[in-house]
């Protein structure tokens, strides 16, 4: 599995210590983490969490990562942006136990965190609890397990909803606001990391030409 770190400008300091966290705790499972930034709250390339949104269905649905860990100071703005796509299930996540039930029940593949609540002493295992349990157990196997069967028929509904309440992703970035996309692209290793790993041409080049 790859998973990608995005941060907003509020909370770009921060990105060191959360790309740390996950780093530990899930390169010893196998998966590979990509930190598209922001790096630093003095990046050239400032991020909003809109833009984040643009930015983190772009890489799941090209196939440039499989699970997108992002965030705002409440997480809420960065869920409602993700969830704004098709193609994305997120998550708003404080605990562990957000962690794991949203992985069990929800089966998506992003969370928002909210990097500025409660963010203090103890703020960088907190963030390894979340990641423990977030990525612990194959995720959608239910929970508790006797309401498996339920829940992921309620998956397999939600999924098929979102198939006809959103447009062709393709279409969504090209009908967007264009500085506000390439704003969202405009990372210093976007073009790096993005171009290496997505495995949908059509969004691979959508995104070259909208980057041109």
């Amino acid at each position: 599995m790859r998973i990608a770190l995005i941060n907003e400008n509020s909370q770009a300091a921060k990105n060191a210590v959360i790309f740390k966290a996950l780093k530990k705790v899930v390169e010893p499972m196998g998966f590979e983490v990509v930190n598209y930034g922001m790096y630093t709250a003095e990046d050239k390339a400032q991020l909003t969490y809109v833009q984040n949104g643009i930015l983190a269905a772009t890489l799941l649905n090209s196939g440039a990562a499989d699970y997108v860990i992002t965030g705002c100071g409440t997480g809420e703005g960065a869920m409602l942006a993700l969830n704004s796509f098709p193609g994305v299930i997120c998550g708003h996540v404080e605990d562990a136990l957000d962690a794991y039930t949203f992985a069990q029940i929800n089966d998506g593949n992003a969370i928002a965190i909210p990097f500025a609540k409660g963010f203090g002493w103890g703020g960088d295992l907190n963030l390894e609890y979340i990641f423990e349990k977030l990525f612990c157990e194959p995720s959608g196997q239910g929970y508790p397990r006797e309401r498996a069967v339920p829940e992921q028929r309620n998956k397999k509904i939600l999924d098929e909803v979102k198939k006809v309440t959103y447009q062709d992703f393709v279409t969504i970035l090209n009908k967007l606001d264009r500085e506000l996309v390439k704003g969202s692209f405009a990372g210093e290793h976007f073009s790096e990391y993005f171009f290496r790993d997505a495995k949908d041409e059509k969004i691979k080049e959508a995104v070259k030409n909208l980057l041109a």
